[in-house]
């Protein structure tokens, strides 16, 4: 309701609108009543009467229908789209506000496909709750009530006999919609998980040729189409048992009351143009009725589809700003891990009570064997994560303290898997300081060594360079990403791996690159071969998530410790 709120009177129109286009038919079975009452059974009238009041009453009944009716189901139809349009562009921008604020922990345990589903194929569904149950059973509900009133009008007891179905109509759709919600919320998840998989192995494309595992995928992705068409056949077959039993009662009421109407009739009870009229408003009586059956069935999925959207929209932050939380001004960019311990939820610690500092201007380097928590170390800097106890200090402050946006527009990262987006070379880097001048962006790239390949490209800077930067190789990619590093220019930076698996060539391009990006900044860098940081200021060895040695090359080579041993077995001199 909340995002239905600010176009109350667009949904007020509307409804007032449908009014109209619901009642202007209602008029047809009392011009039919008149017809065969008053017009052709008129015994007091001659024939070129009777045609005469025909041909004005179809002439008023034509003008009302060609002049006022396409204007009323334009506007109706209109609104009702624009409407039910609006309310999913605010959903689906709050969503994606949403998710940029969800912490990297709720990434790691979601697949992108299914939160893909959910913004585009679960808020399309509430559409549906909104132009059906916000305006169409209402009207639905209007033209009942305006149905009833007219045969009350005519003959209190037809109309008795004619609603006397009512009842066990609303007791069966109480029964069967009672069970329908959950068996679309199925449904709607085993949809989300065969666009998860479908997502992730268009991503994986090339492993799958690699290993030529084609036949297996398929086997995979029947598995997982299979589980979504016996919850889609479940949810079909309930459906279809409503529709049953609720069509059936629906068709049984006409037959009774023609069955009444007619014996009233021979008994000269009732006139024949009443008990036409009779049976064709119970028609537009049952009619809603077998729509309200089907806006039950499309609310159902609709509030089904709801609830795993508003249960995405519910999800916590896990970083936030605090109260009070102030900018980070006046940027210097020291680092102090002051007793820091880390763990991902439940699982056992992955860093244990870690403390250093490093310096302004500093470069730290981070070593140690795969899986000891080097990684995790850059991504407790920028907050991507907050640490299980102890804190870490920017500037003599709490990380916390600071707004998380300010903090993280002070740190560049240039990653082993740099994400590329599918656009220009220019949109890339531009990512870096979006409000950047041409000049600037042209900078950055010859900072990062990235100009002389990007103007070799068919559209220079303009140049699309697809999903993920695939027609880049990996370092040219990476030179783009350090360039848009350049180009954002922060005082703290963090390199996770990131020349590790490139050629030897490229990785003396880049190398020189982020030897220029790290002039007078705090640097962190995570490196695989350790002849490429060597002249760190600091070297930390992480063992296990605890820190086993500190200090600089010589030193800690002289100590023929734990940095001493990785040494040798690179074999390097």
């Amino acid at each position: 309701m909340k995002f239905v709120k600010p176009y109350w009177k667009q949904i007020f129109i509307t409804v007032i609108i449908g009014m109209l286009k619901f009642g202007i038919p209602l008029l047809i079975p009392l011009i039919l009543k008149y017809v065969i009452d008053d017009i052709i059974g008129a015994g007091d009238m001659t024939a070129a009467e009777q045609l005469n009041t025909l041909i004005w009453l179809m002439g008023i009944v034509l003008a009302v229908f060609l002049i006022i009716r396409p204007p009323v189901e334009y506007f109706r139809q209109y609104y009702a789209q624009w409407t039910g349009n609006k309310i999913l562009y605010d959903i689906r921008d709050q969503l994606f506000s949403h998710l940029q604020k969800l912490s990297m922990k709720f990434y790691s345990s979601r697949k992108s496909g299914e939160i893909i589903s959910r913004v585009i194929n679960d808020v399309e569904q509430t559409k549906n709750f909104i132009i059906t149950g916000m305006m169409n059973i209402w009207l639905d509900m209007f033209t009942i009530i305006a149905v009833i009133i007219i045969m009350l009008t005519m003959d209190p007891w037809l109309t008795l006999i004619a609603v006397a179905l009512l009842p066990f109509y609303a007791v069966s759709i109480k029964y069967f919609y009672s069970r329908l919600r959950d068996l679309t919320r199925k449904r709607s998840q085993a949809l989300a998980e065969v666009q998860s998989h479908l997502h992730e192995r268009l991503q994986g494309m090339n492993v799958i040729r690699s290993f030529a595992l084609e036949e297996h995928e398929q086997k995979e992705f029947h598995k997982q189409n299979g589980n979504f068409l016996n919850k889609a056949l479940d949810h079909t077959r309930w459906n279809a048992k409503t529709f049953a039993v609720v069509n059936t009662l629906t068709d049984i009421a006409p037959v009774i009351v023609i069955g009444v109407a007619g014996a009233l009739v021979i008994q000269d009870v009732l006139t024949l143009g009443t008990m036409v009229a009779f049976t064709a408003y119970m028609d537009r009586l049952y009619n809603p009725l077998r729509r309200l059956v089907n806006s039950s069935t499309t609310l159902i999925q609709a509030i089904a589809s709801m609830d795993r959207v508003f249960e995405l929209v519910d999800e916590k932050y896990d970083i936030q700003d605090k109260p009070g939380a102030g900018p980070y001004r006046h940027p210097r960019g020291e680092v102090i891990f002051d007793n820091v311990s880390f763990s991902y939820e439940n699982d056992q610690e992955v860093l244990k009570e870690l403390n250093f500092t490093v310096k302004s201007g500093e470069t730290a380097a981070i070593v140690g064997m795969s899986g000891g928590g080097k990684s995790t170390i850059m991504s407790l800097i920028p907050r991507f994560y907050d640490v299980s106890s102890g804190r870490i200090l920017v500037d003599g402050k709490d990380i916390r303290e600071y707004q998380v946006r300010s903090l993280r527009d002070r740190i560049g990262m240039v990653l082993q898997d740099n994400i590329i987006f599918s656009d220009s070379v220019r949109f890339n880097i531009l990512m870096g300081r979006p409000e950047a001048s041409e000049e600037e962006v042209i900078a950055a790239a010859k900072a990062a060594n990235a100009h002389d390949f990007i103007m070799e490209l068919p559209d220079g800077y303009d140049t699309y360079i697809g999903e993920q930067g695939v027609k880049l190789s990996g370092g040219q990619k990476q030179r783009v990403a350090i360039a848009r590093v350049f180009l954002k220019s922060p005082e703290i930076l963090i390199f996770d791996e990131a020349t590790s698996a490139l050629d030897l060539e490229s990785e003396h391009l880049i190398q020189q690159s982020l030897f220029r990006l790290a002039e007078n900044r705090t640097t962190f860098i995570v490196a695989h071969r350790l002849s490429t940081i060597t002249h760190a200021d600091k070297i930390l060895v992480i063992e296990n998530g605890k820190l086993a040695e500190i200090g600089n090359h010589e030193e800690l080579i002289k100590k023929q410790g734990a940095y001493y041993n990785l040494f040798q077995v690179q074999q390097l001199d």
